[in-house]
């Protein structure tokens, strides 16, 4: 199926088709992505959204790393695990909730995530969706830009001064 559509879609000029991994889905984690894109060419790619891994117990930087130029576009959304519900109920359960970005992880996990995307090659759009069930969308979206203002790395790196 994926082949034709491919092919379908080529015929259109479309370069990349960007599966989210989610759940249920065909593609729901970095090998079923991979296996597709090994299969149907590198037309198929990554709409890589950390927060539907991060409830897998996936984590986001070895995805990030496992999935080296197939990364098409990102979505700036974090999960929240609540290890209480999780420890007796597992994740099957929705032991976890969306958050904006900042409010399931800290700092320090986002800025690892974008120095991978960097060091991968991603240079594509940072796309902030908002599903968090505990902010408006006005101050989820204000919340997510001022968190995001702080990790993302906006400059090229120049010659090292003491190289």
């Amino acid at each position: 199926y994926w082949k034709e559509a491919a092919a379908i879609a080529q015929s259109y000029i479309v370069k990349k088709i960007a599966f989210e991994m989610h759940p249920g889905f065909c593609v729901y984690n970095p090998e079923s992505l991979l296996r597709l894109r090994e299969a149907v060419g590198d037309i198929i790619g990554a709409n890589f959204d950390p927060s539907h891994l991060i409830w897998q117990g996936i984590d986001p930087v070895a995805a990030i790393r496992a999935l080296k130029g197939a990364i098409y576009h990102f979505h700036a959304k974090d999960t929240k695990i609540d290890p209480y519900n999780a420890a007796v109920n597992g994740v099957s359960v929705r032991s976890w909730a969306f958050r904006t970005v900042g409010y399931g992880n800290d700092m320090n996990y986002w800025k690892d995530m974008i120095s991978n995307l960097k060091m991968t090659g991603y240079d594509g759009v940072i796309s902030i969706e908002h599903e968090d069930g505990l902010m408006s969308v006005k101050e989820g979206l204000e919340k997510a830009v001022s968190f995001l203002k702080e990790i993302l790395i906006t400059e090229d790196p120049t010659a090292a001064w003491w190289a």
